[in-house]
């Protein structure tokens, strides 16, 4: 099972995508935990990204490709994987085609999960003041101005990956405004 999660932050894909985890055995792949990863081991992609990362710069999309490549050839991503925060970017998902093409792979689906923006600013405001009443830390990036801003750059760079998707039939979309195991549901009947 070759999945993708589409959605803006605090859409809950995180959650499901655990869920799926847990339920089918198949690791949930975050671009930032590869990149990590990837630098860590100190492998050659992981050292150009190190130094790209060191110079203050964002690292290229081929070097994304090319640490999302080699994870996918790990062991634990035999029967699937879920990619979490990647492709952002039409030209990532095309990339990602040739890629998967290239190893005699396709993905199952794409999920996306559509919710309403200003009740995902609500829920934030209500996760950050329970965070605080539980005294816990707050990210830096948990407060209204911050998480508007991930809204509208997710809107301009990764929106348009749902039309790519839906013009090659693999888009399905659910209801994330729905309960947890609502929405679980939802994707179950689509995997089935």
């Amino acid at each position: 099972m070759r999945l993708i999660f589409l959605g803006p932050p605090g859409a809950g894909k995180g959650t499901q995508a655990k869920l799926l985890t847990e339920k089918h055995g198949i690791p949930q792949l975050s671009t930032g935990d590869m990149l990590r990863a990837a630098v860590a081991a100190e492998t050659d992609v992981g050292k150009r990204a190190k130094a790209v990362m060191d110079a203050g710069q964002l690292v290229s999309d081929a070097i994304v490709n090319e640490i999302v490549s080699d994870r996918i050839d790990s062991a634990d991503c035999l029967n699937g994987f879920i990619l979490d925060g990647y492709p952002r970017t039409v030209p990532q998902a095309q990339a990602l085609d040739e890629m998967l093409a290239g190893k005699g792979l396709r993905l199952d689906a794409v999920i996306e999960l559509k919710v309403d923006e200003e009740a995902l600013v609500r829920r934030m405001e209500n996760r950050v003041a329970e965070t605080i009443a539980a005294g816990g830390n707050v990210r830096s990036d948990d407060n209204p101005e911050a998480f508007k801003r991930r809204l509208t750059e997710y809107r301009e760079k990764t929106a348009p990956l749902s039309e790519y998707y839906s013009s090659t039939g693999m888009l399905k979309t659910v209801d994330g405004m729905a309960d947890v195991k609502v929405v679980t549901e939802q994707i179950g009947r689509i995997l089935a």
